[in-house]
């Protein structure tokens, strides 16, 4: 009996040691299989961190771009309405005013005449007064790439001047002439003259609200009223001039000017040289 239960106990105590190694194996198992996990877990982290990198370096590179393509055609967009709209307003309409001043006496047909000598020998004066109105039309605004923030333009304008309206006419203004015995009954003749120039025009201080300008050498063609002594109406002729202009408001300028014009001497017995200096107002456009 005691043989039996020494055995049964051997037994008892065999299995039960069998049963703790058995659990320390699990047990180590199981730890192993922690360590795996937190090692997958440690590897998904990464993983996913190298996604959403991934997925994060895409979108800040594509994102911006349709911005800045934006922003790009915004910015030219701009551009092109800001050059539009300077080339618009960098021409000009203008209307001018002032005084006159003739180099000499003018004589003509039906007033002072060396030609017709009789009756009233009247001659108007040399100074009178002047109005006209022109385009300014830009043709660039730095000069072709030669000078910065100066704008070339092509000027087309027209000028009345007037010296007299009340010169005493000779013996061909008389009523009735004496050239049949007439009395002297002198008519009143008006002196004038009409100018219309061709002249390129420049403009200094591109974008200033005060731009001075040049006119180097224009073309001119006079029309004198009434006619010479050989009866010639048409006179070329040479202008030079210059002045300042200033943006008061939006595209509204004020300026003044001076100008000299030559015809090279005396044409037919007549000379028209001179100069005239006002000021004007002009619209841009």
């Amino acid at each position: 009996m005691a043989s039996s239960q020494v055995l049964a106990q051997d037994a008892v105590a065999q299995r039960i040691k069998e049963l703790e190694e058995r659990l320390r194996a699990m047990q180590s198992g199981m730890q192993t299989m922690q360590n795996e996990l937190e090692s997958l877990k440690i590897q998904s982290s990464q993983v996913t961190g190298k996604v959403e990198k991934i997925q994060q370096n895409p979108q800040n590179q594509q994102t911006p771009q349709p911005t800045e393509k934006v922003g790009k055609v915004s910015q030219t967009a701009s551009s092109a309405e800001t050059n539009q709209e300077d080339q618009k307003k960098s021409n000009m309409v203008f209307f001018r005013g002032g005084f006159a001043h003739s180099s000499q006496h003018r004589d003509g047909m039906v007033f002072h005449s060396d030609v017709v000598s009789a009756g009233a020998q009247d001659r108007p004066d040399k100074n009178g007064w002047y109005f006209g109105a022109g385009f300014d039309w830009n043709l660039t605004k730095n000069a072709w790439d030669l000078a910065p923030r100066t704008n070339v333009l092509a000027e087309l304008m027209f000028e009345y001047k007037e010296f007299s309206s009340h010169v005493q006419g000779n013996a061909l203004a008389n009523m009735p002439t004496q050239l049949i015995g007439g009395a002297i009954n002198p008519h009143s003749v008006t002196v004038s003259q009409l100018s219309i120039y061709a002249s390129p025009k420049i403009k200094f201080l591109e974008g200033n609200r005060f731009r001075p300008w040049i006119i180097p050498a224009g073309f001119g063609m006079h029309i004198i009223s009434p006619p010479g002594e050989s009866a010639s109406f048409f006179i070329p002729g040479v202008v030079f001039a210059g002045g300042a202009e200033y943006r008061v408001w939006k595209d509204f300028y004020a300026g003044v000017d001076a100008r000299y014009h030559i015809t090279g001497g005396k044409k037919d017995g007549i000379n028209v040289d001179g100069l005239t200096a006002g000021g004007y107002l002009g619209i841009g456009f």
